[in-house]
């Protein structure tokens, strides 16, 4: 999602030809965000919401409701990752004033409202993902989506519409686990947990549960 979030908000560094160097608003809000998502995967709520005012801070000072509301766009799924799901009600309030059309098609993509929704204005990871209509495809299309946070965001949106199987949600902890992001492991640990139990599978829910442990014992 990195990269996503440095194209949506249109952030380039100094040029490689040694073109004009970005203002430090702009270098101090991707700096900032880049550090909120890192906490808010980690769990570490407190110091995320730090970041994220910061960054806040930092587009708010040149005034740019643009910027703002792609900040809090970016809140929105960085925390949905985990299936937090929640009114992305800060970007929707600089939106109604200032917004592009791919951001736009991201908020749509993220919260579920797809009728209408412009697939080719996609960051282009989640477009194949987003055109499929066979929810039994959907877990070798997310394992697709190289970037870790781009393929959780994913995941959680075919968890909002009902389409995550069993391999889904091993993709979700596993790409969790790799990053070592405690907040979306445990989720779908805990998701694991519950299936395994349905079903009666206790050596699997032996497993489960002591790497829940771990994962709490961390936190």
């Amino acid at each position: 999602m990195k990269n996503v979030l440095i194209a949506l908000l249109g952030l380039a560094l100094s040029a490689c030809g040694g073109g004009p160097k970005a203002p430090d608003w702009k270098l101090d809000s991707i700096s900032l965000i880049e550090r909120y998502k890192k906490a808010e995967l980690k769990g570490q709520n407190t110091l995320a919401e730090g970041y994220f005012q910061q960054a806040l801070a930092a587009a708010g000072s040149a005034a740019r409701i643009e910027e703002t509301a792609r900040l809090h766009l970016t809140r929105c799924a960085t925390r949905q990752a985990s299936l937090t799901f929640e009114p992305c009600s800060g970007y929707v309030e600089y939106a109604k004033l200032d917004t592009m059309p791919e951001d736009e098609a991201y908020h749509r993509f993220i919260s579920g409202q797809w009728d209408g929704m412009d697939t080719g204005k996609l960051p282009a990871q989640y477009r194949d993902f987003a055109a499929n209509r066979d929810p039994a495809r959907n877990s070798g299309i997310l394992q697709k989506i190289d970037d870790p946070l781009s393929r959780l965001v994913a995941i959680s949106v075919a968890v909002m519409r009902k389409q995550a199987d069993e391999a889904t949600l091993r993709l979700a902890a596993e790409t969790a686990s790799e990053q070592g992001w405690r907040k979306p492991l445990l989720v779908y640990l805990k998701l694991q947990e519950a299936q395994a139990g349905l079903k009666g599978e206790q050596a699997v829910l032996e497993k489960l549960r002591a790497r829940i442990k771990l994962v709490e014992d961390s936190m």
